[in-house]
């Protein structure tokens, strides 16, 4: 089988990913530190990390339609020209000295409208740039993208952070956004949009000219409107589909919370606080090597496989719950790496399969909708119900649920009976 990477748009577009997301993966901790730094209130930090999350869930949807309207490349080289501007922005406010939090959340803010606009394009856009058969191999290596900068990336951003500050790492995070908007410029569209024919009738007198513009801005939303609605009752008629967005966005509620609120206390008590860094880091292994595995793996129900392995995901919170050795704490840690690289890698490339290509990006954003909002709801339950009744029962409870929610999506025969490698079923 002819790799993905024979073909140079899919190679510009990897090389966009690969700087695109090193840079993204060391603005956290940067901005964390910088905001920490700057306030001492971690009140503060909240604040700033909510200001992204909160306008990107309300513009998912939107984002999702504009990535199906019009051409996915010109929408990712906006999205990451814009990122540019904004981190840039944030570099050039901690560097001359002037953090102000009001300020800070309204650049996060547009961060989160432009990470709206960027997850659907992404999804859709693979599938104009390989061929059906190599879908999974593109993932597979988009995957290892992925995760080898969430590996390289935090020690890279710790390391920079130390020894030039804050700003300057949040610069470079603006200018691996600007280097990956020209390098997506180099893609080739695969698919072009018809031009709206121009007028020859004379120009329209001030008043009448601003009436139809109105008219038109009106007309636009509408359309807006109208291609949400359609993207909403495409989700919901693939049973398959929405089958499977439930059992993620269950699992996200279940796991996230518990992992990212709990998790370290938890670790703390069983091994000390470095272990929990050796945790993540090994988890971390985990991904990056089924990654690799799955750019070889050939399996005839792709996605029944990957919902089946995905409960692997379940095994670092039994650990923490039932207090075992540290040793099996890490290998549940990386079992569980394991389970989400198989799990995402399927999970895309069933879409890309299936899916007409004029609603991909729509579905796709509500899946991101519905596996997002799950997030918060998780992470601010979490503290509150571990002092109601316990940490480990807690950890338990949602391991359990995790489980439950991973292999629940196989009770529907479309789920289990998803060829791979067919489009249009």
């Amino acid at each position: 089988m002819i790799s993905p990477l024979r073909g140079l748009a899919f190679r510009y577009f990897a090389g966009g990913q690969l700087v695109s997301l090193l840079g993204s993966s060391m603005a956290p901790i940067a901005l964390t530190f910088a905001v920490l730094d700057a306030s001492g209130d971690p009140t503060e930090l909240g604040v700033v990390l909510a200001a992204r999350m909160v306008p990107m869930l309300c513009f998912i949807l939107v984002g999702g339609a504009i990535a199906d309207r019009f051409p996915r490349r010109t929408v990712l080289i906006a999205a990451n020209a814009g990122g540019a501007l904004t981190q840039g922005a944030v570099a050039a406010v901690l560097i001359t000295h002037n953090y102000d939090l009001l300020l800070i959340s309204v650049l996060s803010a547009a961060n989160g409208v432009l990470d709206a606009l960027t997850s659907p394009a992404l999804r859709g856009l693979v599938p104009e740039l390989v061929e059906p058969d190599q879908l999974r191999m593109a993932n597979a290596l988009l995957s290892s993208v992925r995760n080898a900068t969430k590996l390289i990336g935090p020690a890279l951003a710790g390391v920079l952070v130390a020894t030039a500050g804050s700003g300057p790492t949040i610069a470079i995070d603006a200018v691996s956004y600007l280097l990956a908007a020209l390098i997506l410029g180099q893609l080739r569209p695969t698919t072009r949009k018809p031009e709206a024919p121009r007028s020859n009738r004379p120009t329209l007198p001030t008043s009448i000219a601003r009436a139809a513009s109105t008219a038109s801005t009106t007309s636009a939303a509408r359309a807006m409107l109208a291609d949400i609605r359609r993207g909403w009752r495409e989700f919901r008629a693939i049973r398959w589909v929405w089958a499977v967005t439930l059992s993620s966005a269950l699992m996200n509620l279940a796991n996230t919370g518990v992992w990212q609120v709990l998790g370290p206390p938890l670790t703390k008590d069983l091994a000390g606080e470095a272990t929990w860094g050796l945790v993540l880091s090994t988890r971390g292994v985990g991904l990056l090597v089924m990654s690799a595995l799955m750019y070889r793996l050939v399996v005839r129900h792709l996605l029944r496989t990957g919902q089946l392995l995905s409960a692997l995901g379940a095994l670092p919170l039994l650990a923490l719950a039932l207090g075992l050795h540290p040793v099996w704490l890490l290998a549940a840690a990386f079992a569980a790496g394991i389970g989400f690289s198989i799990s995402g890698v399927s999970w895309d490339t069933s879409l890309q399969e299936h899916i007409d290509r004029d609603v991909l990006s729509r579905i796709s954003s509500l899946d991101d909708l519905f596996s997002f909002i799950a997030i918060p709801i998780g992470l601010l339950a979490a503290g509150p119900l571990a002092n109601m009744f316990g940490a480990q029962r807690v950890t338990l409870v949602a391991a359990l649920i995790y489980l439950l929610s991973a292999w629940g999506s196989l009770l529907f025969k479309d789920v289990r009976a998803l060829p791979h490698g067919v489009r249009g079923v």
